[in-house]
């Protein structure tokens, strides 16, 4: 099977009430440990890289390794790029065969928004690849993307029929209240569903995208901190309010921090119980093993796109 766009993947979602994971992924173990899960939980898969993961891995290593995990898997899955910040970028990984970008030209006034989006839209077109954009400022710190609290702002339902219609854009990422990185919420929680819902009635049957969505496992929080990590206990989005999304227009949901934790918990923890232990494959196992945990609750209890590869 090769890579596939999003296009089929979230008329299904939309239809069904559940979405899809959009992993970010960054080396192999992480890859290997996304897809163990959704072959055994038989979901399809958004594997995206962002231009940190571009930086530090290459292009090519990645595009690779996800093609080594369609042969291994059979599944449906997309290849994404993530927060790209211009025509360029987006070209870029058109021409190398992803078979969907994001173009972020968010923190551009509406207008120039609009131009840039349009334009990645009309040459992704041509080539068959699929393209998502934002409204909307989400805060946080991710790879490139750094918006402070001051700076960000949520999506106004005003203009997402007039941005999706000038620009021709497949999905759309909103902001409601998610940030970027994995320490977001200092008081409690609160994502603006009225916003949501506002959006999904200017768009009805449009797919929208969650960025900054990251959970925060305060189990892997605990065992960072465990074995030397120095990490702040703020919350991050509730999984029961991600549900709701998901059960709503939302079609894609973004998962990052929490892979990293997933890893950073595990390493340090081998390493602090295994001192002697210098084989990259002895630690390295154990993070592949633990990504793919947290990637099998995600796909059942979280994106409910278990069982959903093949509908």
């Amino acid at each position: 099977m090769p890579l596939v766009t999003t296009k089929d993947m979230f008329e299904k979602a939309y239809n069904g009430g559940y979405a899809i994971g959009a992993f970010n992924v960054n080396n192999m173990e992480i890859i290997q440990g996304i897809v163990e899960a959704a072959t055994e939980e038989q979901a399809p898969l958004i594997l995206q890289v962002s231009a940190g993961a571009r930086k530090y891995a290459n292009t090519t290593y990645l595009t690779k390794m996800v093609e080594a995990a369609i042969i291994t898997s059979g599944l449906p899955i997309c290849l994404h790029l993530d927060h790209g910040d211009s025509f360029a970028i987006c070209k870029d990984c058109v021409d190398s065969g992803f078979t969907s970008v994001m173009i972020d030209a968010s923190a551009h006034p509406f207008q120039e928004n609009i131009d840039i989006t349009k334009q990645v839209v009309e040459y992704a077109h041509d080539h068959g690849v699929v393209v998502e954009a934002e409204l909307g400022k989400l805060a946080g710190i991710e790879d490139d993307v750094k918006v402070s609290a001051k700076d960000a702002n949520y999506t106004d339902p005003d203009q997402v029929e007039e941005f999706v219609t000038k620009t021709g854009v497949d999905s759309l990422a909103i902001a409601i209240g998610t940030s970027h990185g994995a320490f977001k919420f200092k008081g409690q929680p609160r994502l603006r569903f009225d916003i949501l819902e506002e959006v999904s009635k200017r768009l009805p049957g449009f797919p929208i995208v969650l960025h900054g969505a990251s959970s925060v496992p305060q189990e892997l929080v605990k065992i960072v901190n465990q074995y030397g990590g120095a990490l702040p206990g703020a919350q991050g989005v509730p999984e029961d309010m991600l549900r709701k999304a998901a059960s709503m227009a939302v079609c894609k949901i973004n998962i990052d921090s929490d892979l990293r934790l997933a890893v950073t918990a595990a390493v340090r923890e081998h390493m602090a119980l295994n001192p002697s232990h210098f084989d990259p494959r002895q630690y390295l196992g154990p993070a592949r093993e633990a990504v793919k945990q947290v990637v099998k609750h995600k796909l059942v209890d979280v994106l409910g796109c278990n069982g959903k590869a093949f509908i």
